[in-house]
């Protein structure tokens, strides 16, 4: 009876340190930005760092600079550790986001929209489908988005498109193709990251423009982890997580999710074109009177 127990023992610490093992590769194994991502603009302004997990942006008044996903993804999650330009950042843009190529193409967008010193950053995000955007809701962040690296995470799937801080949904656009609204769902996208200048619309309207005394603006990249569907496989996953591999394909809001969004909505929402009707004298689009909320 001793020999089973220590064999019991035995056998429940073995799964124990299995469990762990698995558990430490499923949370700290992520994409190498020199195998899986390209530096495609900023002569020398975008450098890869530590051993490939991280990229930092520079930004200076003669360019900005920018990295894309060497795949293409048809859905998947795609999540992104990101510390954003410190101090005066008015005038610059960071981004992460999704796009295919062309006429008529899809693009899911965040985009960091910087502010003069003290001031809150904003968060803009944005759907295209089919070549047509105009689908913008702005946030302010409960934290400096400065300070620290945060995850901002984009899960997109044949149902809907989740945005996501640290893994509390902010905005949710579903798929309404039923009731005429084009859904991003045919046109492979790449990730793409950028840091340049728009001082001419980012910082309120473009009245606060660039300091170019304090460049050169960086802003920080790294733990990017992509679990998709890589085009032109069938539907092969590139994933990092192996106990979440499908879980993206059908993701949604529990009511947790749902609480939490409209934590976000409620407090920190800044814009939404759901509710612009002098940009939209005409009506809203059929999916304003869908949403969640």
């Amino acid at each position: 009876m001793a020999m089973f127990s220590d064999s019991m023992t035995l056998l429940n610490f073995s799964m124990l340190l299995l469990t762990i093992l698995m558990s430490s590769l499923a949370t700290t194994t992520w994409a190498d930005f020199n195998t899986d991502a390209e530096i495609t603009w900023g002569d020398g302004r975008a450098k890869i760092l530590d051993a490939g997990r991280a990229l930092d942006l520079s930004l200076d008044q003669y360019s900005g600079s920018g990295f894309q996903s060497k795949n293409e993804y048809l859905f998947g999650r795609f999540d992104m550790q990101l510390k954003l330009v410190p101090e005066n950042s008015a005038g610059t843009v960071t981004t992460f986001f999704l796009s295919s190529q062309g006429a008529g193409h899809d693009e899911i967008d965040f985009e960091f929209l910087g502010n003069a010193t003290g001031e809150p950053y904003t968060v803009h995000t944005n759907v295209y489908a089919q070549g047509k955007g105009n689908k913008e809701q702005q946030f302010q962040l409960w934290f400096d988005p400065t300070a620290a690296f945060h995850t901002y995470s984009i899960v997109w799937n044949q149902q809907r498109i989740i945005f996501m801080v640290d893994n509390i949904p902010i905005r949710v656009f579903n798929n309404y193709e039923s009731i005429g609204i084009p859904f991003p769902k045919n046109q492979p996208m790449r990730v793409y990251c950028s840091l340049w200048n728009a001082d001419d619309w980012a910082t309120q309207g473009g009245r606060v423009k660039t300091d170019w005394t304090k460049a050169p603006f960086v802003a920080s990249y790294r733990n990017f982890n992509i679990n998709g569907c890589v085009s032109g496989s069938t539907c092969r996953s590139q994933s990092t997580d192996s106990f979440n591999t499908q879980a993206w394909q059908t993701q949604g809001l529990d009511a947790n999710g749902r609480n939490r969004l409209r934590w976000v909505q409620q407090k920190h929402m800044v814009y939404n074109y759901c509710n612009d009707r002098p940009r939209f004298p005409r009506g809203f689009s059929e999916e304003c009177k869908r949403s969640i909320f």
